[in-house]
């Protein structure tokens, strides 16, 4: 399964001021928001997985 920090979105629900950010800034912030994608992938991937194997469970 998932563990609890896959439940927490890395990034703060607060809106992003970009105005106050510099170009390093804006490019870690890109980072992280590739990064919190990629975790949600997993997660996708890892439910697809569990609901097909359940699906092919009842099947037969």
């Amino acid at each position: 399964m998932t563990s609890d920090d896959d439940d927490k979105p890395a990034l703060g629900k607060n809106p992003v001021n970009f105005d106050s950010m510099s170009i390093a800034d804006l490019h870690e912030y890109i980072a992280a928001l590739n990064k919190e994608i990629e975790k949600a992938k997993e997660i996708i991937a890892k439910k697809e997985a569990a609901q097909n194997a359940a699906a092919g469970f009842f099947k037969t």
